[in-house]
């Protein structure tokens, strides 16, 4: 069943692609294609949001930029989405840290903090009046599919793709905080073995105080935490972050889900392509899993629309240019990622020692850290 406006020719839907999943990337997906005058099915977008979504997106300026073609970024309510201008982050021992500024980038901003479901609200709204895309209910053919169903793809699954993963044995803890002081546009991380611990800015719920809660733990902490009395949880949390984003208030309830690093084996097949995490998921710890998305989104579009005018839209040799355009990026961050968690998360006294130093000396080496903050903040 397409929405109201949707063309049908005697019972036959000419659609050139499927996007199967309407989260963040299959919506930017869906309008990203349908921009380029090709008819579009988006299967997916029925489906009932949460209940409530307490995650909150770091948007590079890669994302940003898509947003903004898309006519999505302005959309999208100011106190849902609040500029990055500074970042600390912290070490396990006192004097290791790492600062990053706007000011020492040349940029306005370095990253966006974004409300998870007022994105997606704004996308789907985007969807519902864009011309070529039909909203659909149930698969219909198309030359292309692309599957942007999540980590757990039951399409992905069904075509035999494997998608290894590896378990961190940790889980993120997501909550929305009000501080009784102004967070000016400051994101703040500590790397503490085990844990990584990010307060992130964002005006929603109050403008100038609210936060975004981030932390990621082992299982056994996390179910400590989770069953904790907010009281008590605020407590964990002001005594980890050391006071030093103000006095914390709970503003939602906690939200939990567990981590782990994948890449599927193959990102394109006869008729089909994966982007975001149907293609790839990463530790949460650097803030680029919907980023990663959006590029796949970005490259894909870009690889259709500069295809020979005979190559058909499911051209192997056409999915490999996409392929190999985003494999360097996306095993570039898994690898970082992966190596950074593993570096903090060592107990060993002498791996403690060295990852301290190295963040200090970092922080005086401005040429290695303006390249660290162009690959994190720039997309």
């Amino acid at each position: 069943m397409c929405r109201p406006g949707a063309s049908y020719n005697a019972g036959v839907t000419p659609h050139d692609i499927l996007v199967r999943g309407a989260g963040a990337a299959g919506l930017a997906a869906a309008l990203a294609l349908s921009r380029q005058g090709l008819r579009v099915a988006l299967l997916g977008a029925d489906a009932p949001p949460a209940a409530e979504d307490v995650r909150a997106y770091a948007l590079n300026r890669g994302s940003v930029a898509l947003l903004a073609a898309l006519k999505v970024w302005d959309a999208i309510p100011a106190d849902a989405r609040t500029p990055v201008f500074d970042m600390h982050v912290e070490g396990d021992v006192a004097g290791a840290e790492l600062d990053f500024s706007a000011w020492s980038q040349a940029v306005a901003e370095l990253a966006w903090i974004v409300d998870a479901a007022e994105l997606e609200r704004a996308l789907r709204a985007a969807v519902r009046f864009s011309p070529h895309l039909s909203e659909v209910r149930h698969e219909v053919p198309a030359a292309l599919q692309v599957l942007a169903e999540g980590k757990d793809s039951a399409t992905r699954s069904r075509l035999g793709v494997q998608m290894p993963r590896q378990a961190y044995g940790q889980r993120g803890i997501a909550a929305r905080l009000v501080s009784d002081r102004p967070h000016a546009g400051l994101a703040r991380q500590w790397f503490r073995s085990p844990d990584v611990l990010a307060l992130l800015p964002l005006d929603r719920p109050r403008a100038g105080h609210g936060l975004g809660l981030v932390w990621s733990v082992p299982d056994a902490r996390a179910d400590a935490l989770m069953a904790l009395p907010e009281t008590d949880f605020l407590a964990a949390l002001m005594d980890a972050s050391q006071g030093a984003a103000g006095t914390l208030a709970m503003a939602s309830p906690r939200a939990q889900w567990p981590l782990s690093l994948a890449r599927a084996e193959q990102v394109h097949g006869p008729g089909w392509v994966l982007v975001g995490d149907a293609a790839h998921v990463v530790h949460p710890l650097a803030g680029q899993g919907l980023n990663l998305g959006l590029a796949d989104v970005v490259a894909l579009a870009e690889v259709l629309a500069a295809r020979e005018p005979w190559r058909p839209l499911a051209d192997p040799r056409l999915l490999q240019r996409y392929a190999r355009r985003r494999a360097g990026p996306t095993l570039a961050m898994a690898q970082l990622t992966d190596g950074l968690l593993h570096l903090f998360a060592s107990p060993a006294p002498l791996v403690r020692e060295l990852r301290n130093r190295g963040l200090t000396l970092v922080n005086h080496l401005t040429p290695l850290k303006r390249l660290l903050a162009a690959r994190a903040f720039g997309g």
